[in-house]
C-alpha cells in the first residue's frame, strides 16, 4: 500500500502576519464607519494620509535597512499602524499632523528597534503621544457629532478647505466647528463641581455614554468580537481591561455617584474597545502568557480609570497601554506557565 509522501504538518495553516493583519483591519471597518457617519469626511482623510505614510514610511526604512520591500509591505503591519493612529485622530487635524504621527511611529516606534517582532512599544500609540503631547491644540479638534450639528455642519469641500488649506468657511470661527469630547467635557464639569447628574443632563451625553461614541465603541466592540470568534485574538486581555474598568468604575460610583463617572460611560466613550480588541491586544508588545494577559489587561484599564479620573489627559488609552508595554516583560517573566514533568518553582 502506498502512503504519501509529503510531510507534516498536514493541517493547513491559518496564522500568518499577514492574514492576521488583513482581519484586523476588516474587523475595524465597522468602527471606522460609524465614526465617519458621525463626524464626517476628516476622518476619510485621516485615515488616507496616516496609511499612505506609513506606507511610504516603512519602505523608506526597508530600503535603508536593505531588507526586502515587497514581503513586508504586503504583509499588513505598517498598513494597521497607520489605520489605529488614523481612528484615534481628531478629523479637522490639519494634515500634517496624521502624516507626522504615522512617520514617527514607524520610522522610530517600529525599525529603530529591529522593525516587526522587536519593538517594545505598540507603534500606533507611540505616535499618538507624541502628537498629543506635542500639538495638544491640534489634537481637541474634534467637531460635534452628527446629530448635535445644529446651526451648521461640514461639508466634503469645507473639511478639505481646512484639513489641507487650513481655510475656514466664511464668517465661521474654528470655535464654533469644534467641541469637547464626553470625556473632556465630563472631566471638565467635574472639576466646576457638578453633579455627574447635571453633566449627562446635556445633548452632548447619550444613553449610557458620550452621544455617538457609544454606537461608535458598540461598532469596535462588534469587530473584536469577530476577531475572537476567529481566534485572532485570545480573550484575556480585552476581558482583564473591560473587567478591570468597569469594576474600579463602579466601585468609586457607589461610593459617591456625584463626582464620579458612571462605568457604562467609561466602557462606551472615548477609545475603550478600540483600545481593548484592536490595541491592547497586539501581539508583539503586550503580555503573552494566558495569566499574564489577564493582568496586563486589568492593569490598562485600572490604568486608564486612574489617568482619566485624576490625570491630564481624558481618553487614557494611549498612556495605559504604553506604561503596560513596560511591565509586559516583567508580567510574562513571573507568570510562566508549569513545564509538563516540572514542579512548580
Amino acid at each position: 500500500m502506498d502512503f504519501p509522501t509529503q510531510s507534516s504538518p498536514y493541517l493547513p495553516v491559518d496564522n500568518g502576519v499577514g492574514r492576521l493583519m488583513a482581519r484586523v483591519s476588516v474587523a475595524l471597518l465597522p468602527g471606522a464607519l460609524c465614526l465617519f457617519w458621525f463626524f464626517g469626511w476628516g476622518v476619510v482623510f485621516n485615515l488616507l494620509i496616516s496609511t499612505l505614510t506609513a506606507l511610504g514610511a516603512e519602505a523608506l526604512m526597508l530600503l535603508l535597512r536593505r531588507r526586502p520591500v515587497k514581503a513586508s509591505l504586503l504583509d499588513g503591519s505598517a498598513l494597521l499602524t497607520g489605520l489605529l493612529l488614523a481612528l484615534t485622530l481628531p478629523p479637522l487635524a490639519p494634515w500634517w499632523l496624521p502624516m507626522l504621527g504615522a512617520g514617527f511611529a514607524i520610522v522610530v516606534a517600529k525599525h529603530l528597534y529591529g522593525g516587526l517582532g522587536y519593538n517594545p512599544f505598540n507603534p500606533a500609540m507611540v505616535g499618538f503621544v507624541v502628537l498629543i503631547i506635542s500639538f495638544p491644540l491640534q489634537m481637541t479638534l474634534w467637531p460635534p457629532p452628527q446629530g448635535l450639528q445644529h446651526d451648521y455642519a461640514l461639508h466634503f469641500g469645507d473639511t478639505l478647505q481646512l484639513v489641507f488649506g487650513g481655510t475656514l468657511p466664511e464668517g465661521r470661527a474654528l470655535d464654533s466647528l469644534t467641541m469637547a469630547t464626553p470625556l473632556d467635557n465630563a472631566k471638565t464639569q467635574f472639576g466646576l463641581d457638578y453633579t455627574w447628574s447635571e453633566i449627562t443632563a446635556t445633548p452632548l451625553f447619550g444613553r449610557f455614554g458620550g452621544y455617538g461614541w457609544e454606537w461608535i465603541n458598540l461598532a469596535y466592540l462588534a469587530g473584536g468580537l469577530w476577531l475572537w470568534r476567529k481566534r485572532a485574538i485570545q480573550w484575556q486581555i480585552p476581558t482583564g481591561m473591560l473587567g478591570a474598568l468597569f469594576t474600579i468604575a463602579l466601585l468609586f460610583f457607589i461610593a459617591d455617584s456625584d463626582s464620579f463617572g458612571s462605568p457604562l460611560f467609561h466602557l462606551f466613550s472615548g477609545a475603550t474597545m478600540l483600545g481593548a480588541f484592536f490595541i491592547a491586544t497586539d501581539p508583539v508588545s503586550a503580555a503573552t502568557t494566558p495569566r499574564g494577559r489577564l493582568y496586563y489587561g486589568a492593569g490598562i484599564g485600572v490604568l486608564t480609570y486612574a489617568i482619566r479620573t485624576w490625570g491630564g489627559y481624558p481618553d487614557a488609552i494611549a498612556f495605559s497601554v504604553l506604561l503596560m508595554n513596560m511591565a509586559a516583560p516583567t508580567i510574562d517573566y513571573y507568570t510562566q506557565p508549569r513545564v509538563f514533568g516540572h514542579p512548580d518553582k
